[in-house]
């Protein structure tokens, strides 16, 4: 260093403001601080209020603990703190608050003022803890007053007190959102803007503080644990169905013990779990409570405490993700089952049988006859399709003997099988005149096995170039062609994965672990692998041998690594985005004409899916009710 400028000691003003800079950046993070104070001293009410966005006043009100008249002598001071005595606290920290930095950074920029117990104490760059009697009182009033304004380099960089408020009220929400059993309320320059009273759940807290009122109804809240006497981790989620999804990640809440953190692994753990029911790229509106044991997160890492590492978090993620995902795949189902008429919800399975006339035998042979003809009078436009005339779509109620022949011969599904495997290689109207054939042949004994009258699928045209019309249930069912057919592929491959789908590596990929936990991570998730077709040997301390590979996998050694320990996807998610992918690439497209048998058939098959959505969670049909049609014309 040159003697023009040599190394010097700060001097402790410029020092304290340069340290209360890095927790004191503006108003919002003196409100963060002191509701974290206010938290922590088991406040059962908390009153926020400021005035000109926090720059010129902050004032919080709570009804805590208090302070006595030694604890203000010294509150101020740096690194004055009750919530710690040694290092070894901060391995298990129950507090928000732990450091001692909050309140001298605050005096070191701004006029600081705590009444509590009897006493008042005045503390700022020109005071120095300056205490005086006061009316006693229950709790402690915090006031904060002229935010930089013996700093003027930093207030220039402050915005407007409209937009300064408005980040205000997004960390007094942050704070409250955590505990549901605190009552909260937000005061903006003599106006009340919330008022959260204590004791809500917390999808209630959630959705009032967020002003997601409106949307209430579609909002869920559920839960895991780790399990055990002392769990590592639980965690409390309430998340959003689609129809409130966003175009971003902003909405998506993470905290652990009680702080919101940034916490990318545990932001991809949602959007995992949601992916598949949330279209087009879009994102959940959604926040994760995680409550993990003190001894496995460290929170010491930033100067705002918003981030926080975590000793091992591939469980929680997991966790996480496979709850969210349980959840979507059983509210989609039931769901689906909801719209489905009263005689089909009793039904175990669905299935597509031809119409029978009850007592008429020579029905049969006609029906016959007519799916006959009909092969050969495919291309006329004066003739109705196969599938409007022949098949309906019923429940089964019975132990059929027929009807489970005809399921296991003509559509190619075994009794054990879900409705979406079956064969689809032979044409719709092979398969009817097949069915008729059989059915003709039995004459009356098939209504004699219980056969019910249930409501038609009649396919009714296309349109648009894009989409299938049906009728069913006095209801108009507009399908769209490429995700229906997106899904009955989709989940052709995902079901078809196993042995058949590895293909062995003349060179072995090689994968060295960094830690012990990557380790435990690779033995934990090695059976799911092996089932996909990534065949997984530990050979030797920190490196892995992958053998095989799914027969669709066009990644590298690289990638692969990269999806399980930079963004930690789930084996069977990684199969699930090449199955997605090439159902996709192989679907019917928009703009293509389909023949009246293959559209017909697909018709059929959108009503057999368990999950009406496309792999990327686009719906496959929409439906307008007969009201609804007759409420859009004027009709009465």
């Amino acid at each position: 260093m040159s003697q023009a400028r040599p190394v010097r000691t700060l001097n402790p003003e410029v020092a304290r403001k340069i340290a209360a800079g890095e927790v004191i950046d503006r108003p919002n993070a003196i409100i963060r601080e002191l509701m974290d104070n206010s938290i922590d001293a088991g406040a059962k009410s908390i009153t926020v209020e400021i005035t000109g966005g926090g720059i010129d006043k902050i004032r919080i009100i709570d009804d805590g603990a208090g302070m006595t008249q030694d604890d203000l002598k010294n509150c101020a001071r740096p690194h004055a703190t009750s919530k710690i005595e040694s290092e070894v606290d901060l391995m298990n920290l129950s507090t928000l608050g732990f450091r001692g930095e909050a309140l001298a950074s605050i005096a070191a920029v701004s006029r600081l003022s705590i009444q509590s117990g009897g006493y008042k104490m005045r503390a700022s760059i020109t005071e120095d803890h300056i205490i005086e009697q006061s009316a006693p009182l229950k709790g402690t009033i915090v006031q904060s007053e002229g935010l930089f304004e013996n700093f003027p380099a930093r207030r220039q960089f402050l915005k407007r007190p409209a937009t300064e408020g408005i980040m205000c009220r997004n960390t007094f929400i942050e704070k409250a959102l955590a505990r549901p059993d605190i009552a909260f309320r937000f005061v903006a320059d003599g106006e009340t803007k919330l008022d959260l009273p204590a004791g809500q759940s917390i999808k209630d807290r959630f959705v009032m503080a967020n002003n997601y009122n409106k949307d209430a109804q579609l909002f869920y809240e559920f839960g895991q644990s780790s399990g055990g006497s002392n769990p590592e981790w639980s965690f409390t989620v309430v998340i959003g169905e689609p129809a409130v999804s966003r175009t971003n990640k902003k909405e998506i809440f993470i905290y652990a013990n009680g702080r919101r953190i940034q916490e990318y692994s545990l932001v991809q753990a949602v959007e995992y779990g949601g992916q598949g029911f949330f279209p087009n790229g879009t994102y959940p509106v959604a926040v994760v409570f995680a409550q993990v044991r003190p001894d496995l997160i460290d929170f010491n890492i930033h100067p705002a405490k918003r981030e926080a590492r975590f000793s091992d978090i591939s469980a929680l993620h997991h966790g996480l993700s496979s709850c969210i995902r349980t959840f979507f795949h059983q509210y989609t189902y039931s769901n689906f089952k909801e719209d489905k008429p009263a005689d089909e919800e009793r039904a175990q399975e669905f299935d597509f049988t031809p119409e029978i006339p009850e007592n008429s035998a020579s029905s049969n042979n006609k029906n016959a006859s007519y799916a006959e003809n009909s092969l050969n009078a495919k291309d006329s436009a004066d003739t109705p399709s196969v599938y409007e005339k022949h098949i309906s779509y019923k429940a089964s109620e019975t132990k059929s003997d027929a009807l489970s022949d005809f399921r296991s011969k003509y559509l190619g599904i075994k009794s054990s099988e879900t409705s979406q495997n079956y064969n689809t290689t032979r044409s719709l109207a092979e398969q009817a005149l097949a069915a008729a054939k059989s059915f003709g042949q039995t004459g009356n004994n098939a209504n004699s096995e219980g056969f019910t009258n249930a409501p038609k699928v009649r396919y009714i045209g296309s349109c648009l170039g894009t989409f299938l019309l049906a009728e069913k249930n006095n209801s108009l069912y507009i399908i769209d062609q490429h995700a229906v057919h997106e899904r009955i592929l989709f989940d052709r491959l995902m079901n078809s994965q196993g042995e058949s789908g590895r293909q062995p590596l003349l060179i072995p990929y090689k994968i060295k672990t960094e830690s012990k936990s990557q380790d435990n991570q690779l033995e934990k998730l090695k059976p799911e692998l092996n089932r996909i077709g990534f065949e997984t040997e530990h050979t030797a301390d920190g490196l892995w041998e992958i053998k095989t590979i799914p027969e669709r996998w066009t990644g590298t050694e690289y990638d692969l690594r990269t999806l399980l320990f930079v963004k930690q996807v789930e084996p069977s998610q990684i199969i699930r985005s090449i199955a997605a992918m090439t159902a996709c690439k192989a679907a019917v497209k928009d703009g293509y004409v389909l023949d009246d048998i293959t559209a017909a058939r697909l018709v059929e098959q959108a009503f057999t899916l368990e999950d009406p959505h496309c792999p990327h969670g686009r719906p496959i049909y929409t439906v307008i009710s007969r009201e609804k049609l007759f409420e859009l014309v004027k009709r009465t």
